[in-house]
């Protein structure tokens, strides 16, 4: 089919191209019908362009879109040239102050909290960085797609609205000048006609319906048959789903499906299939088929090609129009006045109505596109955004319910563009007084809400998930309604008065709706078969809480809207307890003389309800009445008098008692939902406007009635009327043997509303209620919440109320109650309450959960224990009420609050007779104690002559009434103060007696009267003394039995030593010389210490004893003895790398022999440092691979480790390892032969090895060449010239135990195969190569990260590190001893040829190749394998020594070719030292032999700094390496940083101070040396510039430097989406963790995801420290034990992070 089409389609191609734009505009100009020659031109074209085949090319197609019908547009709008004629237009165009730039998903946008007039006025990056808002408080956080740009709205800003690049485009002349006086009219004219034809034609086609035929301006004659499946989106079906039947529909493959569900995922529809009719409607039955089971089918249509193709322009169209209007405000407005035009049908028939109202109709790309169009057009325009906003408006119910019954998200549905026409305040306040916008919003909330019970009350059926679906849609309506309300007015104007209370009226209608809604009923006997629903009605709740404050804040605003708006909340609330008291009894209550009517109601009994949001809201509007004064100012407005207090507390009381009850035990056969319910009513996010409102209704309903009514009705409400107006009844109560469980019940029932009146009187520190400002409240929740403990920033943000715009307001106030402590390199900064605060805790705090309660008590006691205070938590002074509230205090001193306080201190006081609680008690002396504080600070804030009617200290002075005659409440608190059984209380009782002292003298200073009670307070004081010399006798008793008991115990130790005298003699002996002993080990401390080499110190083998940790026996470490080993963990490292690029390209023909200086990758080898049997090992790793292979069976879940890869964790510390290193004594000791000659001297040295090197070389040719009889063999090496004593045929013994030998192999191996990345194969020659170069590599890194810290090489290092060192390199020492010995003389021959040139070695690399400490280091660990066939008597200390001399100088001669030789002015004229004068003479012999290539004469000053630089971290290295090989302690002075390292070094290894000495002492072999080394071709080509080379010391690698502030990280790196800030610890594919970011806030914490939006800057010290993890090699170990920790991260595939 294709071949077929292409000629035709190339035709076509060629005829559209030849078309000339200029041509088609000039016709389009002359014509009389414009419309119809452009739709013709459209009709016939379009069809072309688009649509050809089964898949679109989008390049194609665009540029034939531009070149044919776009193209010819752009030249009639201009009337020339469009590549000129736009840019002029750009030229006299003011550019907009406005930046309007649209958010891409996961770009991130700054908010400013302090000049923001609310949390949705953003700013892209780039304005953000240049405003001055960066200075400020601001948020970060990632864009979700589809907002934009605020900066330039001089309303959505305070202050600052213009970022630097915004501010230049504002002109001196503010006033709105009209755009389109920078364009001549005929351009205008020509703009108008297009854009109105294209705008017309772009609406018309995408929201046309028809499937087959197109509108008639745009039918064809001959049509073709052909037709598109045309796949929709929607948010029902999953992925998988549509994969899966569209593999069945239209037979793809997985890719391809993958690919189709993709894009319409991503624009909202794709074709599926192309052909005739019949074809594609196939595809689509199968498609409707398949998806029709459980949910709607997906939607398909088969649409005619020629639709699909003028979409598709349509699309483009939209696009083009946006790019347009960008070049001139002008042609924006043009746009403007076209869409927002009414057609010919009147109402919401301009084109911008038929869009918005199809909106849902539409797919996800054509809604995106004309969303962007809106955004660029009418939102940038501000005349137009205002007429723009009123059709939006009157259009909203419409818009609104399209969203509901549609099921995209909001983002791609037209009403998310109310957040951005209803959060601007002249917008929004024009929208409510013109557009009654409140009104309307409520209104299409509460028809969305239709189900309701009898009484009209909201019903919510089960939450199915299409209920919570349905449910979360309507809910963005009162989100519509929180950004109406978000910027509170300045003036009223009438129109908004009375159009904001008609909005307030629709409110109450919804209030109404709540009240009572979801009410239970308590069960008795069985428990509650089906939970019922509750979660729907809460999740309203606290959708509508910040709406409900908002309302609050704009009555609060103006005197008039508050009077109306309460007399209309008390009205509804009228109704609502419309049926108050019909149905239920009147019963009258006496107490005390006391009798007050009320109905006869049981909570426990009948039907009680959470949600009461008039009567809440009623009491949040009395406040403000308090608070605003209005109260005082216009009573008579009021309808005060009118109000029925017990109508008002009834509800929230019923609600209280609920809480009680349920806490109480009572309820708990209703189940979770009533538990989730009480939690919800309590916590934080709803509290402001529930619990909190419900103590507020009470307290305005106490302070207007008989305080005694009150506690009346609450006794009866509370189900304890009996108990306390019947004297004794707790007597009977408790000696008739009751039910427990009543008892308890009854119990907690009195301690909570004992809490409940501690509530209403303590609880003043809402504005309004007390004589406070906002930021007391804040302060007084900060310092309970620290009180509990010390928080960091973000719980404590957690436990405060925000408000609407995301505050709480919390930072005003912290720094005055609360001192910040910064964190260290884990956890977060933490905020301690300041001391001085805590005078003001109270413990009955009512936002104190029980368990903080208790934590709180707890914390407070035990810092007064502390601080030597006694300690009792007295009640804090508290601020006085405001005089709306000012007769709430007499419930203190009301007659039945003292009868009941008197009860229960009688029942403690006869504590064995009742049924009674210490809280209880607690609560009593607590409010005795608030009482007392009141009745203080009405003392001192009295007037002169003025009378304090306040006199509770009187009151509880005086005995009962008759007849019982029960003692006063003082006498009663005197009496229990000495009760054995209150402890804990004792302090409280004497803090309150003490209060009452001091109350009564001020009474008396003021009083002239004498007052009768004095008895009191002498009782008081006789108690007081007595108790002191109960106590002072209590301590002298136990003073003299602790005395009694240290007299015992030394008798019976003395008799004790004498009884085992002789043993007590020898442990001293002992002692004394285990520490002689110890002082002389293993050192002699008079010589100094040398490492190496016949000289060197000889040391006394100590013995080794360890234990192993899987079966704890303690064992020698022997020769001859089973293996002990230790785990360890063998990696491939580029930590030291100088060249990143470098990579072994086949591993299984790498010659790993010589290490580059680039160190580019290197083997680590690591170790926890625990020590097992090899054979337990064995055993314990058998175990873990039989688990592993069970598991696998099993779960197929992934481990933290890779037992395939011999991975295991460490049985005792969980470190991730992966082979083990046997534990061994010095080798060298055990290989060690006497030395009888003299030692050779270097040249000797070197004669000897080449000739020992070269007879093996002629014996191995020999031997290759005639494998026949060995008595052949014999004669060879007799006819060889032989060197003096040496004997090749000699094989030396192995002195190694056979388990020892198979752990030398197994680590070997280990090493081998990571290093490598090849398979294990220990038969392989370059095990041993890869083993020296792990010893080196390792000492390398350990010694780069001393220097880095400027620790001292031998420090205190690590005991892990420093066995890890020393059982690697004895362990790489002896590894030889198990691999052919002609192998390892081989590689000794190689790698001395690379320095003592040989014939038959050729392919070597030159000295600037070879990395010298491995080169030492595996010459070191070969040569054994030759001097083992030596006899002739020279040592090998002897054979170390020339080795590293040799070595040394070959590196000082790579240091001066590479060392760059500029001057540094600091020239010292004639060089004096002698290491000057030396160093310059070698410098001139190497300059010699490298025929003058080198450049410059520098100063031998400079030269020997160069050489003494880069000479050290060998020297370093080399030091540790002897250490750990030959076991010779360094010297004291290494111990110490800071001194002169250098001459220790040399002395230790055997070097003369001056380096250069070693070329003088051998200049005969020497010279030569050096010619060969210089001579080499590529030393000529680095020196003549054509290649690179290391130069020395090697600096250390770093982390790449982060930027100080996130988000310059973020931009940087904001080409990906960045929403975490995060670390990621990778390590192979199936290892990884997060680690905590180098990231903090102000605050000390780090905040990932985004979610608080601090702004984050970087912490050093944090950064550190993942870089020194990093150079530790210990990341894996980091994701071992963080996999360990948390499984979760062991299911990741972390390779495709």
């Amino acid at each position: 089919m294709a071949s077929e089409l292409e000629p035709e389609v190339q035709a076509i191609d060629r005829s559209l191209l030849e078309c000339s734009a200029e041509e088609i505009a000039g016709k389009w100009l002359q014509a009389t019908d414009l419309t119809r020659e452009v739709y013709q031109h459209l009709a016939h074209y379009v069809p072309q362009i688009y649509c050809r085949g089964p898949n679109p090319f989008p390049q194609k197609e665009d540029m034939l879109a531009q070149h044919v019908l776009l193209g010819p547009m752009e030249w009639y709008l201009c009337g020339e040239d469009p590549t000129f004629g736009f840019p002029k237009l750009e030229q006299a165009n003011k550019p907009s102050h406005l930046c309007g730039r649209v958010f891409k998903v996961g770009e991130p946008t700054y908010s400013c909290r302090d000049c923001a007039v609310d949390p949705t006025c953003v700013l892209c990056m780039e304005c953000f960085l240049g405003s001055i808002h960066r200075d400020h408080r601001y948020r970060m956080t990632t864009s979700g797609g589809g907002g934009f740009c605020d900066c330039g709205d001089i309303e959505a800003w305070k202050e600052g609205p213009y970022c630097q690049k915004h501010d230049l485009n504002t002109s001196e002349n503010e006033e709105e000048e009209d755009p389109l006086v920078h364009l001549s009219e005929d351009v205008i004219a020509r703009t108008y006609n297009i854009f109105a034809i294209m705008f017309r034609y772009a609406v018309e086609i995408l929201t046309w319906e028809k499937e087959n035929e197109l509108p008639a301006e745009l039918e064809l004659e001959e049509q073709s048959d052909t037709y598109y499946c045309m796949l929709f989106n929607d948010e029902v079906h999953t992925y998988e789903q549509v994969i899966y039947t569209l593999q069945k529909a239209v037979n793809c493959t997985q890719k391809e499906a993958i690919g189709f569900a993709t894009t319409v995922d991503r624009d909202g529809r794709r074709s599926v299939r192309y052909g005739d009719f019949q074809y594609c409607e196939q595809a689509k039955s199968v498609i409707v088929r398949n998806t029709s089971r459980q949910t709607k089918p997906l939607k398909v249509q088969v649409m005619h090609s020629s639709i699909v193709a003028h979409q598709n322009f349509g699309l483009k169209l939209l696009s083009w129009l946006g790019n347009v209007i960008g070049y001139s405000d002008g042609l924006r407005r043009i746009l403007c006045q076209v869409g927002l035009q009414e057609g010919p049908d009147g109402e919401s028939s301009s084109l911008v109505d038929r869009l918005m109202l199809s909106d849902s109709k539409l797919w996800k790309g054509a809604r995106s596109m004309y969303h962007q169009l809106f955004m660029s057009s009418l939102l940038m325009d501000l005349k137009y955004k205002k007429l723009f906003a009123i059709r939006f408006a009157k259009n909203y119910e419409r818009l609104q319910s399209d969203y509901v019954t549609d099921d995209h998200d909001r983002e791609f549905s037209v009403a998310d563009l109310s957040v951005q026409i209803f959060t601007v305040p002249s917008l929004a306040r024009m929208l409510i007084t013109e557009e009654n916008l409140m009104t309307t919003i409520i209104k299409t909330f509460m028809d969305h809400l239709r189900h309701r019970d009898s009484q009209g009350r909201f019903q919510f059926e089960r939450y199915t998930a299409l209920q919570a679906f349905k449910f979360r849609r309507v809910q963005s309506l009162i989100l519509d309604l929180k950004y109406v309300l978000i910027s509170k007015p300045t003036e009223w104007s009438d129109e908004l008065r009375e159009k904001f209370l008609e909005g307030f009226d629709a409110f109450l209608e919804l209030l109404k709706c709540m009240q009572g809604m979801d009410p239970i009923t308590r069960q008795v006997g069985q428990h509650i078969e089906m939970e019922p629903e509750w979660e729907a009605a809460f999740t309203l709740q606290m959708k509508l809480t910040h709406v409900i404050s908002m309302m609050q804040d704009w009555c609060a605003l103006d005197e008039k809207v508050l009077i109306e708006a309460y007399k209309k909340c008390l009205a509804v609330l009228m109704q609502c307890h419309g049926g108050f008291t019909d149905g239920e009894q009147p019963i009258t209550l006496n107490i005390c003389g006391h009798s007050v009517e009320t109905i006869r109601y049981c909570v426990s009994q009948e039907k009680v309800s959470i949600h009461l949001p008039v009567s809440r809201l009623l009491a949040g509007l009395h406040v403000l009445l308090s608070k605003s004064e209005v109260a005082y100012k216009f009573p008579e407005l009021l309808p005060l008098s009118e109000l029925s207090p017990p109508m008002l507390i009834e509800h929230p009381l019923r609600c209280l008692v609920l809480c009680a009850q349920v806490h109480a035990g009572m309820w708990r056969r209703n189940g979770f939902s009533l538990v989730n319910q009480i939690y919800y009513y309590h916590n934080v996010k709803c509290r402001r406007e529930m619990f909190d409102k419900d103590i507020i209704m009470l307290q305005t309903g106490v302070s207007m009635m008989d305080p005694n009514h009150f506690l009346m009705i609450m006794l009866s409400r509370f189900e304890l009327y009996q108990i306390f107006s019947t004297p004794d009844y707790g007597k009977r109560f408790s000696s008739e043997i009751t039910h427990k469980d009543v008892v308890q019940q009854n119990n907690t029932l009195i301690e909570e509303m004992l809490y409940l009146i501690i509530m209403l009187v303590g609880e003043r520190f809402s504005p309004g209620v007390g004589q406070v400002d906002a930021t007391d409240e804040i302060k007084r929740e900060i310092i309970h919440q620290l009180s509990i403990k010390p928080m960091a920033h973000s719980e404590l943000v957690k436990s405060l109320p925000e408000d609407e715009n995301k505050e709480t307001g919390m930072e005003g106030v912290i720094e005055a109650v609360a001192h910040f402590k910064k964190p260290g390199l884990t956890g977060r900064g933490m905020y301690e309450l300041k001391p001085e605060c805590a005078k003001e805790f109270n413990l009955y705090f009512y936002h104190f959960s029980r368990a903080e309660q208790s934590k709180a008590e707890e914390a407070q006691r035990k810092l007064k224990r502390q601080n030597r205070e006694d300690t009792a938590l007295p009640p804090p002074v508290l601020p006085p009420f405001c005089p709306l509230f000012a007769s709430l205090v007499n419930i203190l001193q009301s007659d039945v609050l003292l009868c009941i306080m008197r009860t229960i201190l009688q029942w403690a006081v006869e504590h064995n007779g009742y049924a009674w609680s210490e809280s209880m008690l607690q609560r009593v002396l607590h409010l005795i104690g608030m009482a007392l504080q009141e009745e203080k600070q009405h003392l001192e804030n009295a007037m002169e002559e003025h009378v304090v009617t306040f006199t509770f200290t009187q009151k509880i002075s005086k005995p009962g009434e008759a007849p019982n005659n029960s003692p006063s409440i003082l006498a009663m608190l005197e009496t229990l103060q000495n009760a054995p059984y209150l402890e804990v209380h004792k302090d409280m009782i004497r803090w309150i007696l003490k209060t009452f002292n001091a109350i009564k003298k001020i009474r008396e200073s003021s009083s002239t009267s004498p007052v009768a009670e004095t008895e009191g307070t002498i009782m008081e004081e006789s108690s007081r003394d007595k108790d002191k010399a109960e106590r002072k006798r209590k301590a002298e008793i136990a003073r003299l039995r602790r005395e009694k008991i240290m007299a015992q115990m030394s008798e019976m130790q003395r008799h004790f030593i004498d009884e085992n005298k002789e043993l007590f003699q020898q442990t001293l002996e002992l002692d004394a010389s285990s520490s002689a002993v110890l002082d002389n080990s293993p050192v002699v401390s008079d010589k100094t210490l040398i490492a190496l080499g016949p000289a060197k110190t000889q040391i006394s083998e100590q013995r080794q004893f360890v234990t192993c940790i899987l079966c704890q026996e303690e064992q020698e470490v022997k020769v001859e003895d089973s293996a002990m080993v230790l785990a360890a963990f063998v990696q491939r490292s580029t930590v030291l790398s100088k060249n990143r690029n470098k990579f072994i390209q086949d591993p299984e023909k790498y010659d790993p022999l010589f290490m580059h200086p680039d160190l580019s990758c290197g083997t680590h080898t690591g170790s926890c440092g625990h020590v097992m049997h090899a054979h337990c090992w064995q055993r314990y790793f058998d175990s873990v691979q039989a688990k592993e292979q069970r598991r696998q069976q099993r779960l197929r879940l992934h481990t933290s480790y890779d037992v395939e890869n011999g991975e295991f964790l460490c049985p005792l510390c969980e470190c991730l390892s992966n082979t083990v290193i046997p534990l061994l004594l010095p080798p060298r000791n055990i290989f060690n032969r006497l030395n009888f000659s003299d030692q050779p001297n270097l040249s000797q040295w070197i004669r000897t090895v080449s000739q020992q090197i070269k007879a093996l070389q002629a014996l191995r040719k020999a031997g290759s060449a005639s494998d026949t009889a060995s008595s052949k063999n014999v004669e060879k090496v007799n006819e060889l010239q032989l060197p003096e004593g040496f004997r090749p045929d000699f094989q030396p013994k192995n002195p190694y135990s056979e388990s020892i030998k198979e752990m030398l192999t197994t680590f070997g191996t280990a090493t081998y195969k990571v290093g490598l990345k090849v398979h294990p194969n220990e038969e392989d020659p370059r095990v041993p190569i890869m083993c020296w170069g792990s010893c080196a590599y390792t000492i390398q890194s350990i010694e780069r990260i001393l220097s880095d810290e400027d620790k001292p090489l031998f420090g205190p290092l690590p005991c892990r590190l420093d066995d890890c060192l020393r059982s690697l390199t004895r362990f790489a020492a002896a590894h030889w001893t198990v691999v052919s010995l002609s192998v390892v003389q081989g590689h000794f021959g190689r790698l001395f040829a690379s320095l003592v040139p040989n014939d038959s070695h050729e392919d070597l690399p030159c000295i600037l190749d070879i990395d010298m400490f491995h080169l030492l280091v595996s010459l070191v660990l070969a040569f054994p394998t030759l001097q083992c066939q030596d006899f002739s008597g020279i040592s090998l200390g002897t054979g170390d020594l020339h080795i590293f001399h040799l070595v040394t100088m070959a590196h000082i001669v790579q240091i001066l070719l590479t060392s760059c030789t500029e001057e540094n002015g600091m020239d010292q004229e004639n060089p004096t030292g002698e290491e000057e004068l030396a160093v310059l003479a070698l410098y001139k012999t190497i300059h010699q032999y490298t025929g003058s290539a080198l450049r410059g004469t520098p100063s031998g000053w400079h030269l020997w700094r160069t050489v003494k630089a880069g000479v050290m971290p060998f020297l370093k290295c080399s030091a540790l390496f002897f250490h750990y090989l030959n076991g010779v302690p360094p010297p004291p002075d290494f111990q110490a940083s800071g001194t002169n390292n250098f001459e220790h070094l040399c002395n230790y290894l055997s070097l003369p101070n001056n380096l250069i000495c070693l070329f003088q002492e051998n200049s005969e072999i020497m010279n030569s040396l050096i010619e060969s080394w210089c001579r080499n071709n590529e030393v000529r080509r680095y020196l003549e510039g054509e290649r690179d080379a290391i130069s020395y010391p090697r600096e250390s690698n770093k982390l790449i430097d982060l930027p100080e502030d996130y988000s310059s990280l973020i931009n940087q790196a904001s080409n990906f989406s960045v929403r975490e800030c995060q670390v990621l610890f990778l390590a192979g594919k199936t290892k990884g963790c997060f680690y905590s970011p180098p990231y903090l806030d102000d605050y000390g914490e780090t905040d990932q995801g985004l979610r608080r939006g601090n702004p984050l800057r970087l912490c050093r010290e944090r950064f550190r420290k993942i870089q020194k993890l990093w150079h530790q090699h210990s990341v894996t170990e980091e994701i071992g034990h963080a996999q360990e920790a948390n499984q979760t991260l062991v299911g990741i595939d972390w390779q495709h992070l």
